[in-house]
């Protein structure tokens, strides 16, 4: 059943508090994922808190004591209190990375799919709130609290991983640590929830939102893991000498360069060379003028997580506006004034 909608004079003079029982609405419907989220941010901010301090100070004193037993125990870090601080360490990271698809899949079950399979939401837009106001209700209110909690959280995630020196370091470019130390984890939940929106309003149904918003905010990912290197111009270093990277570059492909001038990829010809007199020889015998390498200085980290986060939050866009002309068209053919 449709029912036409007319807007009167009294509806824009009440739209603040129109917004703020929205607003409102929407988290008491949601209120069992409101709580979640909250028990998430909590238990992942006192985790991370537990592994920046006592965590990381007693697996530091365990090994400091197995370095003055054994040299061996010096290269090879064990121990109980390790293991725990470990432990806490990555599956922090872990969750940091990848709560974005449990915002994807809960945005495209239940805060859309669901209300649409079950015709709340029509209920909704018949009661004097329009079918716009009603999705943008639904966009701002999580976006707010997920904003809000991955602004602590990613923080907290990067005082853990800067108090690890020596102990258990992970170079700034791994595949996990890279995109939890930065604004990376905010671009993706928030396009986990607008793909979620757009999955729910498009099939209407709970489960199949669920599924598609999920291999959707999956492939984004992937591409971003994928390529998110190219988004950054690399540096490139040539000498006659091979070249020296700082050991917290990230080495990306190195060749040499001929007497002709000719750049030869992946090419390591007298990279084992022994002493300046040994590399001469090597470089005339194989016709090789200079070496080069090109690289992402740690510098880059910056950089590339903001260019990720653009390039993210644009796709985010994309399907928020795709979603309210959805709606818009969809309305209009039931005949409900949006």
């Amino acid at each position: 059943m449709t029912t036409l909608i007319t807007s009167t004079g009294t509806s824009s003079s009440a739209s603040p508090a129109v917004g703020r029982g929205l607003a409102l609405s929407v988290l008491r419907l949601h209120r069992s994922a409101l709580w979640l989220w909250l028990l998430l941010v909590v238990v992942l901010s006192a985790t991370m808190l537990w592994a920046y301090g006592p965590g990381f100070h007693a697996a530091d004193t365990e090994q400091l004591k197995r370095c003055r037993q054994s040299v061996e125990a010096c290269h090879f870090p064990s121990g109980p209190a390790l293991d725990r601080y470990d432990t806490a360490r990555s599956y922090s990271t872990l969750a940091v990375t990848y709560f974005p698809f449990l915002v994807a899949v809960w945005a495209g079950a239940a805060l859309i799919g669901r209300e649409l399979e079950t015709g709340t939401a029509h209920l909704s837009w018949t009661q004097s709130v329009s079918p716009t106001r009603w999705l943008a209700a639904k966009l701002a209110v999580p976006a707010l609290l997920i904003t809000a909690g991955t602004s602590l959280l990613i923080p907290l995630h990067r005082l853990m991983w800067s108090e690890d020196v020596g102990l258990l370091s992970v170079d700034w470019y791994d595949r996990n640590v890279f995109p939890s130390n930065g604004t990376v984890p905010l671009a993706y939940a928030l396009c986990g929830l607008a793909f979620g929106t757009l999955a729910g309003l498009v099939l209407g149904r709970a489960l199949p939102a669920l599924g598609v918003a999920f291999a959707a905010l999956s492939a984004l990912y992937y591409l971003g893991a994928e390529y998110h290197l190219s988004l950054w111009p690399t540096v490139t270093a040539t000498a006659t000498r091979i070249p020296r990277l700082p050991s917290d570059a990230l080495d990306l492909e190195q060749g040499v360069i001929t007497t002709a001038g000719t750049r030869i990829d992946n090419n390591l010809a007298c990279t084992d060379s022994e002493g300046a007199a040994e590399l001469r020889r090597c470089m005339a015998d194989a016709d090789i003028r200079e070496f080069w390498i090109t690289y992402h200085p740690k510098s880059h980290f910056w950089p590339l997580q903001l260019a990720e986060t653009g390039v993210v939050l644009a796709v985010a866009a994309l399907a928020v506006t795709a979603a309210f002309v959805l709606l818009r068209r969809r309305t209009a053919t039931e005949g409900v004034a949006v």
